[in-house]
């Protein structure tokens, strides 16, 4: 695996002349409970990419991973301070952009690695992704976990949509950055039994409406670096394979 930012202009255009395959890490900068970092989503989407790439190049497709974006729509958690939120359009131009940008250099193939769930950062990745589409000929792959295919590979919390910041992705940031997790304050915190996406299809608008007054939902004690290990395993094979059904003829 070569990360990207790393590599000359022209080691780059080497590798774009061999087609590489190239992966954007897209995260937020939100609050994420007590006990976690503000770039828990950037952290999450890095290391997927990482061990994502690993195993393609493993497979004799040369892969690179992009510098993540770090800023997305991220009005849940407008109540926290931290948090930094940008507009729908703004979002999309800028995948968009990037987008462009490397298919015209010569890319193989994007892949966009999202770990930000909120349902209209999402929509804008889907809407940046069929301008794309629409202008290059072009396809973006995007394993969305949201979808049932892919959430059957991840944890009970995550299907139930409880895990903003509790064991799901606490256990993500103890498998890449641990120095990062506040384990006094998360061995203290209460579970906080309230699926998130329940609450949107309700009406909730931030994180505070949905009842995450400390900014976290989910279990963060019940969290383990063997669960985060897991979990990433899961999370790079989907992007594997949607790399792979991508390049298919």
């Amino acid at each position: 695996m070569i990360s990207y930012q790393n590599q000359t202009w022209k080691e780059v255009r080497e590798a774009m002349t061999r087609g590489v395959v190239v992966i954007l890490p897209v995260g937020s900068t939100e609050a994420h409970g007590p006990h976690l970092p503000l770039a828990t989503d950037v952290i999450i989407s890095e290391e997927m990419s990482l061990r994502a790439a690993d195993k393609l190049t493993a497979q004799g497709i040369e892969t690179m991973v992009l510098p993540a974006i770090s800023y997305s729509v991220t009005d849940f958690s407008n109540d926290f301070a931290g948090t930094i939120s940008i507009r729908k359009e703004t979002a999309a131009a800028v995948i968009r952009d990037i987008c462009d940008s490397l298919y015209k250099q010569g890319a193989r193939l994007i892949a966009i690695a999202n770990s930000h769930l909120e349902p209209e950062h999402i929509a804008s990745i889907n809407g940046a992704i069929e301008k794309v589409r629409e202008e290059t000929g072009r396809p973006v792959a995007f394993p969305d976990k949201r979808r049932r295919r892919w959430a059957a590979t991840l944890s009970e919390e995550f299907r139930r949509g409880d895990c903003h910041a509790g064991s799901y992705e606490t256990s993500l940031v103890m498998a890449a950055r641990p120095e990062l997790v506040r384990d006094e304050i998360r061995r203290q915190l209460e579970r906080v039994p309230i699926s998130i996406a329940e609450k949107i299809r309700e009406g909730a608008r931030t994180f505070t409406e949905a009842g995450g007054a400390e900014g976290y939902f989910g279990d963060p004690r019940a969290a383990s670096r063997e669960e985060g290990e897991a979990m990433y395993e899961a999370l790079s094979d989907m992007i594997v394979t949607s790399v792979i059904e991508a390049l298919a003829p």
